[in-house]
């Protein structure tokens, strides 16, 4: 996930009566977090973030695919043996997974790990792996090798070299769980935010909505346009620019199309505004695998998510494709006006 920019000012904290954002930066799942809530009284909310600190850290210990010792790792060991039993959350994560796997007729797939770990986006060195090489990792791709039972919470693999990896679905389900947290501790105004996957609760000190800054792909400025958050919403976005390798003249981006065994293209940014971070996360990564069409297709099939859409331009102008229910939500910044063609569909 890429990290998108909230967009308004920190209030000065000389004046503990006026009401302002007060930011809890932490680490947890392998990257950056910032719990943005907003308060007159900064240490009376301090034991709040605490326990979304706390909350983090126990579902980084279920969902981590960068440890030996999280729930994940085990099924990774064990899973090819023969059935083994999933811890709840992890198995709610792993049916809605398969679910968007069959939804997006593959496009989302979590047994995707041996195809990242070829192009060394996990594990690295990042670089191009042989056709070969690539081949043999996707060999060991597929929903279809999972046989998960709903019912008894159970997991199988069909094959000894399947691994999973909820990396591309778990960070938006830790937002929203943390932000139960905070709600559950008296917290009415904040914004959750874990490397660009957020969840809105209430507003900001100064303004009745969240706005967003979504990051320019090119990185030419800090970001190329805004989106309303509203109370109750999340947002997240894929996006190609995240993590790279380039070779031959060519840059390849992290997210892999599992149907071809190769980084996706066609898109090089993909924004999801739902009512949930978890379904945001799930649904970003499957529409910028499809690509232009495919992810315009999708998106007006569904009526529970929202979506902005940035195809590359050949003359340097990028397309910029928006959903039209955030036609008043989205504003193209000033000094972007000049890169980007904005088209509403």
């Amino acid at each position: 996930m890429v990290i998108l920019a909230v967009a308004f000012v920190v209030a000065p904290s000389h004046a503990a009566s006026v009401r302002r954002t007060v930011v809890f930066p932490l680490r947890t799942m392998g990257t950056y977090a910032k719990l943005m809530i907003v308060t007159d009284d900064s240490a009376g909310v301090a034991p709040a973030a605490d326990r979304g600190r706390c909350e983090f850290a126990r579902l980084d210990s279920l969902m981590s695919n960068w440890t030996t010792t999280s729930e994940v790792a085990r099924i990774n060991r064990v899973a090819a043996l023969g059935p083994t039993t999933v811890e709840p959350e992890v198995a709610t994560i792993i049916d809605t997974s398969l679910a968007a796997w069959r939804e997006s007729e593959g496009a989302f797939d979590i047994t995707v790990e041996p195809l990242v770990r070829a192009w060394g986006f996990l594990g690295g060195p990042r670089r191009v792996p042989s056709p070969e090489e690539a081949r043999e990792a996707a060999a060991h791709i597929g929903g279809r090798h999972v046989r998960f039972d709903r019912s008894t919470r159970t997991i199988q693999f069909d094959d000894p070299q399947v691994r999973i990896d909820l990396g591309g679905i778990a960070k938006g389900y830790a937002v929203d769980a943390v932000a139960r947290v905070l709600a559950s501790s008296g917290v009415t105004d904040a914004l959750v935010d874990l490397t660009g996957n957020m969840f809105a609760l209430g507003h900001p000190a100064t303004a009745p909505v969240w706005h967003i800054g979504i990051r320019d792909p090119h990185d030419r400025m800090a970001y190329f346009a805004r989106v309303e958050l509203r109370p109750g919403e999340g947002i997240s976005t894929s996006g190609k620019y995240e993590q790279f390798v380039a070779k031959d003249g060519r840059t390849y981006g992290h997210i892999m199309d599992p149907r071809i065994g190769r980084p996706a293209e066609g898109l090089i940014s993909v924004t999801v505004i739902s009512r949930s971070a978890f379904l945001c996360d799930t649904w970003d990564t499957p529409l910028f695998v499809l690509g232009p069409s495919g992810a315009r297709r999708m998106a007006n099939a569904r009526t529970d998510l929202a979506v902005v859409l940035v195809q590359p331009g050949e003359s340097g102008i990028d397309t910029v494709w928006v959903e039209r229910s955030l036609r008043d939500r989205f504003e193209l910044d000033a000094a972007a006006a000049a890169l980007f063609r904005v088209r509403y569909f």
